[in-house]
């Protein structure tokens, strides 16, 4: 194994042969809940784990979260939260989609003790007329969004005949500095919170955990935070990396004479390039907008993505990277740094989206299943 990876130890015989090898710090994780945790104070920070823990492994991160004193967790339907009750069987799970459908829907819930949250007056008639009497659930409440939950007006009309453990609503816009929408919201919801007193209240995404003991209440659902994202991206993310991206070099080529490199010639290389093609692409979560904006580490030195991202492909330019680091089987650095050595150059998540014009939420959730992956540190090591 090239002596380059951040790995404390080797990767399985099979993954030598993984066009990109994955790794997955599972202390970083705890680390970082217990910092949004500790910033919670008394209240307390719960897990949102849901599209298999934003791609890191639902398993893997579940076990490490409880064992770092997580209780409450939140998946976004039945199925995730199926799998994890297998690694935390004492914890409270939240399914954010709520039962989908007839009574045969709520099967998972009630096998599995889960917790649906209630969006709408339909999904409400539903569990109430199925689920026991005693079955806890929670109860969405629209506050400026308009994606899910019960309007103020059905919000005030059920609010007699309804007893949720848990009242939550969402924050649109809590990453942008001094939106408008955000204060609305807040008055919004400590108003309609208010009509199910004995119920707990949950505001605060991982952005709105960091705005203040306003929009604290009784929990809040840290998500991007926990895997590493930088929730307010106008500051300095206060975050541990979790993630290292390295991507294996198949094939590389000096090119002699000015060429075009790759499907639609958008990028020319002069006479004297040396390109290295690498095994993956937007099959592997890759975005195609990487193409000629991206860019890696290889010998300690930025080497950019040259031309378009294809399915299985990308080049890059590594003209710039030390002769000794340039060779077949070599691996460029995606996401996170080429050794452990913390006062090396670092590629970040939140970096990498910037430059494929999209958000580090697409891009975790996008991480393929191609990819060799190791868990270090936590429960998963």
């Amino acid at each position: 194994m090239n002596e380059s990876t951040p790995l404390d130890r080797p990767f399985s015989s099979s993954s030598a042969h993984a066009g990109g090898l994955l790794t997955v710090d599972l202390g970083a994780v705890a680390d970082n809940w217990r910092h949004m945790a500790a910033l919670m104070g008394a209240k307390e920070a719960a897990g949102v784990v849901k599209a298999n823990a934003y791609g890191l492994g639902v398993e893997a991160v579940g076990r490490v979260l409880a064992a770092a004193g997580c209780r409450t967790f939140f998946v976004a339907v039945p199925e995730e939260g199926v799998q994890l009750r297998k690694v935390v069987p004492g914890a409270v799970i939240y399914v954010l989609s709520g039962p989908i459908g007839s009574s045969e829907g709520l099967a998972p819930f009630l096998k599995s003790n889960l917790r649906p949250i209630l969006n709408c007056a339909d999904q409400v008639a539903l569990w109430r007329s199925h689920a026991p009497g005693a079955a806890p659930y929670g109860l969405h409440l629209e506050t400026g969004m308009n994606r899910l939950g019960l309007p103020e007006f059905e919000a005030r009309a059920m609010a007699t005949n309804l007893a949720p453990s848990l009242v939550i609503s969402h924050l649109a816009c809590a990453d942008v500095p001094n939106h408008p929408l955000t204060e609305e919201q807040l008055r919004a919801f400590t108003e309609l919170r208010s009509l199910y007193p004995t119920a707990r209240a949950s505001l605060a995404n991982s952005a709105g955990v960091m705005l203040g003991r306003d929009y604290h209440f009784d929990l809040a659902r840290p998500g991007l935070a926990l895997y590493g994202g930088n929730p307010l991206p106008h500051l300095p993310n206060p975050l541990a990396q979790v993630l290292t991206l390295q991507l294996r070099v198949l094939q590389v080529r000096r090119v002699d004479t000015p060429q075009s490199v790759g499907y639609g010639a958008t990028y020319r290389a002069p006479a004297g390039t040396v390109l290295a093609t690498v095994a993956a692409g937007y099959a592997d979560g890759l975005l195609r907008s990487l193409g000629n904006s991206g860019w890696g580490l290889l010998g300690g030195v930025r080497v950019p993505v040259a031309g378009r991202v294809s399915m299985d492909l990308i080049t890059f330019d590594v003209s710039e990277a030390p002769s000794q680091a340039v060779y077949s089987g070599a691996l460029i650095t995606l996401i996170g740094r080429e050794t452990a050595d913390s006062t090396e150059q670092a590629h970040t998540l939140d970096e990498l989206a910037t430059e494929a014009g999209t958000i580090p939420y697409e891009l975790l959730t996008s991480l393929s299943r191609r990819y060799a992956r190791r868990y270090v540190g936590g429960a998963g090591s």
